[in-house]
């Protein structure tokens, strides 16, 4: 991997790792906070898009289907990863999606889409990934020894097989892998501008946010709508204004550095905003295990050199 790809993929991954800190302190907020999130991402971003290669190559009728498509695959990830951060721990939900996801975009792209990494990126694959995992599989509550092969109980004391933080994360992994293909293919073969590309995606969130406001909860009542919004962004307009800045300008970042290098290196390095994310989730919430999480952070790191060599 070229030096230029490998910096823009770890300033995405420091950016990525903050607005997940962000999301996770207002995950309760739930669709209204992704609503004013698309919005504020859209607004911020389409002035620069006259000075960013305007809107590419690509025809309108191209533009729109990559962003109509990726729109789809884009909120089902929000939706998927805020449920899992409102169920599950922050450093195991995060770590496991953010293991699965970039292991299946690298399976598809060289098994679908033909790309060969070297011999030494394929091992930097592997314990990069292999740290990631480990990271997530850290914060897994230990069964009790009388209970073994039952699984672990759950709130009400029934006994669940799987940790709902393992299985958000691996449900948001899949769709990080959709979406990363997908996104990787508008750009590179639409030919798409990134910054048009994100300005775009925003947009085309926005209707299905607007429609998930009037679902119906839980207590199978139906949800108070538009009037959610308006006290969401007084009480998060900070959050708000953060994760317009920043969601944006990692994914336009790494859609960047997938027009120069294969995405079957790009999509796993990304993933050192894992050593951050977990590093916060020690430091703030006290997360189990601390000594291990910071050996799976190493681990992931001699990965990320690997990849670079």
């Amino acid at each position: 991997m070229s030096l230029t790809a490998l910096l823009l993929v770890l300033t995405a991954a420091v950016a990525h790792a903050a607005w997940n800190i962000i999301a996770h302190g207002a995950s309760r907020s739930g669709v209204p906070f992704l609503w004013w999130a698309s919005l504020g991402s859209a607004a911020l971003w389409a002035g620069l898009i006259p000075f960013t290669g305007g809107l590419g190559d690509a025809s309108p009728g191209a533009m729109l289907l990559g962003i109509a498509v990726s729109s789809v695959l884009h909120v089902g990830y929000m939706l998927v990863l805020q449920r899992g951060y409102l169920r599950g721990e922050l450093s195991t939900v995060y770590a496991t999606a953010r293991g699965s996801g970039p292991l299946l975009a690298v399976l598809v792209a060289v098994l679908v889409l033909g790309e060969r990494p070297g011999t030494v990126a394929l091992v930097g694959i592997g314990v990069l990934l292999a740290g990631v995992v480990g990271f997530g599989l850290i914060g897994r509550s230990t069964p009790r020894r009388e209970s073994a092969g039952r699984g672990t109980p759950d709130r009400r004391g029934r006994w669940r097989r799987i940790d709902p933080s393992i299985g958000y994360g691996l449900l948001t992994g899949t769709a990080i892998a959709a979406y990363t293909l997908w996104d990787t293919f508008v750009v590179t073969e639409f030919g798409v501008s990134p910054v048009a590309f994100m300005v775009g995606c925003a947009l085309g969130e926005i209707p299905f946010l607007t429609l998930a406001l009037f679902r119906r909860g839980d207590n199978g009542r139906a949800d108070r709508g538009l009037s959610r919004l308006l006290p969401e962004l007084r009480g998060n307009w900070r959050a708000l204004l953060a994760f317009g800045v920043l969601s944006p300008l990692s994914y336009i970042l790494v859609l960047t550095a997938v027009t120069i290098a294969p995405v079957s290196l790009v999509a796993p390095v990304r993933e050192v905003s894992v050593i951050l994310v977990g590093l916060y989730g020690v430091w703030r919430f006290r997360d189990s295990r601390p000594v291990l999480r910071i050996l799976a952070a190493v681990v992931v790191v001699a990965g990320v050199l690997l990849i670079g060599l």
